[in-house]
């Protein structure tokens, strides 16, 4: 989801499988290449785009289009600059848009009707009406602990939205800014589905009132605050909660050198938000069979089974597996907290203006 991949190269061996602009871009832009006369397809994303290079150089074999990445930034400033762009769009596919951002992406007329082939292949939880977007991955926004803080404290790491606003876990969270920071904003919808309309700002006073800290996005808060990262030692940072992903952890052990026997990170299973993530054929889009045969390519099993460890999150369609690191150490929330987007469209802007009076003023 947002800036995971930075997490990747802060942790150790990096994402050396990333899909580069420079590796796939013939210069050409949308439409028909230049030199080889190969047709480019332009992929949009947020920061945390990756693949498989060989998984990517199959898919432009298979197709005859090479591949383009942009990205451009978290996924709220991403959505938004596409949105800005929509008749004039700077490629063909946007990926990166979540759950708690399709409404806005929706209402804005960011992408044209496409039924992506394998669409019947997504698990039901997962799809949504209509034909504009597809679903790619899914993930848990969480609260993660950093283990060794709370063994040499001899203190349960928290389990519980409640458990948060305890006396004995003040001044130990940080979270990212709601209004700018997809994981920050995942905590607040899961804040406000755990406590209701009426109760989530109660909640954020108790909150803010434990020591809460908020800072910009999730690089800053999980590579820089938060003392269980391996980015976080070398920062010296001294807070052992952070907001983060159910899928953190098992990155913390495939990127470290040496393995670790077990995760340095757990997850505080009750504090969980899922996050949906959906790609679409843009509106305006110079080269839409391009495109659409990206979105083809997002539902291979090929594609779904190369994201866990390029991007950590979880494939959704049928069948598709996952590693075996992630069932250890990253399995997905049991009970995590859910909204319907039709009530995330409507009270987000509010809610977010409420929480940034709350919470930083």
């Amino acid at each position: 989801m947002n800036n995971k991949k930075l997490f990747a190269a802060v942790v150790g061996l990096g994402l050396v499988t990333l899909s580069a602009c420079g590796s796939s871009d013939d210069g050409s832009g949308s439409g028909s290449g230049s030199g080889s006369g190969a047709k480019t397809v332009t992929l949009v994303s947020h920061d945390s785009w990756a693949v498989s290079k060989g998984v990517l150089a199959d898919f432009e074999k298979k197709s005859g289009y090479k591949v383009r990445v942009l990205e451009d930034g978290d996924a709220g400033q991403a959505v938004n600059k596409a949105i800005l762009t929509k008749d004039n769009p700077q490629g063909d596919v946007f990926f990166g848009v979540d759950n708690t951002l399709l409404s806005r992406a929706l209402d804005n007329g960011l992408f044209q009707s496409y039924e992506a082939k394998g669409a019947d292949t997504v698990k039901a939880g997962y799809r949504v009406d209509g034909d504009k977007v597809t679903p790619i991955d899914t993930g848990d926004i969480c609260v993660n602990y950093d283990k060794a803080y709370f063994t040499e404290h001899k203190l349960q790491p928290p389990t519980s939205y409640d458990d948060l606003i305890k006396p004995a876990y003040k001044n130990l969270l940080v979270t990212e800014n709601a209004s700018t920071s997809s994981p920050g904003l995942g905590f607040l919808l899961g804040s406000a589905a755990k406590y209701g309309d009426d109760g989530w700002q109660g909640y954020w006073k108790k909150l803010k009132a434990n020591g809460v800290k908020v800072v910009d996005g999730w690089e800053q808060a999980y590579n820089e605050e938060f003392s269980g990262s391996a980015g976080g030692k070398k920062a010296k940072a001294d807070r052992p909660l952070v907001v983060s992903y159910a899928s953190s952890p098992p990155a913390e052990v495939i990127y470290a050198d040496p393995k670790p026997k077990t995760a340095p990170t757990g997850v505080a299973d009750g504090t969980c938000f899922r996050q949906i993530e959906y790609a679409g054929l843009l509106s305006n889009a110079k080269n839409a069979e391009g495109g659409k045969a990206f979105l083809d390519f997002l539902l291979t099993k090929e594609f779904q089974q190369d994201m866990p460890l390029n991007m950590f999150v979880y494939p959704v369609v049928e069948g598709a597996s996952v590693p075996a690191e992630f069932t250890e150490y990253g399995p997905q929330a049991k009970d995590p907290e859910t909204m319907d987007p039709a009530k995330i469209a409507e009270h987000r802007d509010d809610w977010v203006k409420s929480w940034t009076s709350l919470v930083l003023r």
